[in-house]
């Protein structure tokens, strides 16, 4: 259907698979980190959020690829990751040995920011389950090809957690491509996460090497420029924005390097304060750029996992419509609700998603 060849539903197991961390997040509410006596606790992570929201929000079949410490934090998670119905059957178990020495369970604690006061994240994940996976210790072959995966959904999150997770990155879209499905990156840059182990030319290094088996590219203007190396002008670093011109002349280079994108999409977004931004997105696919409306001053509850939001929705439109206009809509629409909720997954239904990429305001509804 349209631009992708994608895998029929009957002859698949699953609509998408993630591989990635599943964090705690520990959440202060409106308070601070450093004052906090209570926490409100999430589950969340970058790959994870697309698998979460494909199934919540557009009630697609969804899996996570993961490991955990086996102990009760870990159990925790995987109650959460079932209480958001994706699938937790791939759940690498490791033993762990009372204290956290060897393996632990990664934490992230995380502001809303309000204000002239931005959102705050301080992760405590060294040492976690997931980030000594290793080549070999997923059958691949017989996930995407016996059981049938349509679309696989990783990114540079887990791509820098160690010096082994780029490998199992790298033998999982292998695998992919070799039997059909779809494979989808997000770039999401971390300088916290590369600082200490080469910075961006080592980003540069890991995600170039990965960008080689990918379909569909997802990224801001500062992820292609750390992670693929394309500078490019027009940046507002006072608005964190990149003029759309700019970046259509930075997806023209991307495209050129790796001819074997078949779409490459980002949020576009204006930084007034943590409470307002202007919202939009832009695709490219089949040679053309594809824009979503966009929602200036929209007022952000939590601004954590839109991207990722807007990510599952992009792959919904994708995988339903073959249209991407449609997939940006859809995409845009629903990481702008998900920002209205706390928590770094999505809350939204599918109704509301397809009221907001109609236009629809936010008249009560009774």
């Amino acid at each position: 259907m349209g631009i992708l060849t994608i895998r029929p539903a009957e002859a698949c197991g699953y609509d998408l698979m993630s591989l990635g961390e599943v964090m705690l997040r520990f959440d202060p509410g409106e308070g601070r980190i450093h004052t906090a006596r209570t926490f409100r606790v999430w589950e969340g992570g970058g790959e994870y959020n697309v698998a979460r929201g494909l199934r919540r929000c557009f009630g697609l079949r969804t899996g996570i690829v993961t490991a955990l410490a086996d102990n009760a934090v870990g159990r925790l998670v995987e109650d959460l990751i079932l209480q958001g119905g994706v699938d937790a059957s791939l759940i690498q178990w490791m033993p762990h040995d009372g204290v956290g020495r060897t393996v632990r369970n990664g934490m992230n604690f995380t502001e809303r920011g309000f204000g002239i006061r931005g959102a705050l994240g301080v992760s405590d994940r060294g040492h976690t389950a997931i980030s000594q996976m290793r080549r070999g210790q997923i059958d691949w072959d017989r996930l995407f090809g016996e059981t049938g995966v349509r679309w696989f959904h990783t990114g540079g999150i887990f791509a820098a957690l160690s010096d082994t997770t780029p490998g199992v990155i790298e033998e999982a879209m292998a695998a992919a491509r070799k039997n059909g499905t779809i494979v989808s990156y997000d770039l999401n840059y971390r300088p916290s996460l590369w600082s200490s182990i080469g910075g961006k030319a080592k980003a540069q290094e890991v995600n170039g090497r990965l960008a080689r088996y990918v379909d569909v590219m997802l990224g801001n203007e500062e992820d292609f420029t750390a992670c693929l190396g394309f500078e490019v002008k027009g940046v507002d670093e006072n608005l964190s924005r990149l003029e759309t011109d700019s970046f259509k002349q930075m997806i023209a280079r991307a495209v050129e390097t790796y001819p074997n994108f078949k779409v490459v999409a980002t949020t576009m977004r204006t930084v007034k304060s943590a409470t307002f931004n202007d919202w939009g997105a832009v695709c490219w696919a089949d040679e053309r750029f594809f824009e979503a409306p966009t929602r200036e001053n929209l007022e952000i509850l939590d601004r954590v996992g839109g991207g990722d939001s807007f990510a599952s929705g992009l792959i919904y439109g994708l995988m339903q419509t073959g249209d991407p206009q449609e997939a940006v809509d859809y995409g845009a629409a629903h990481g702008a609700l998900a920002m209205t909720t706390p928590g770094d997954t999505t809350m939204a239904t599918l109704k509301e998603v397809e009221k907001i990429r109609s236009g629809g305001s936010a008249r009560v509804v009774r």
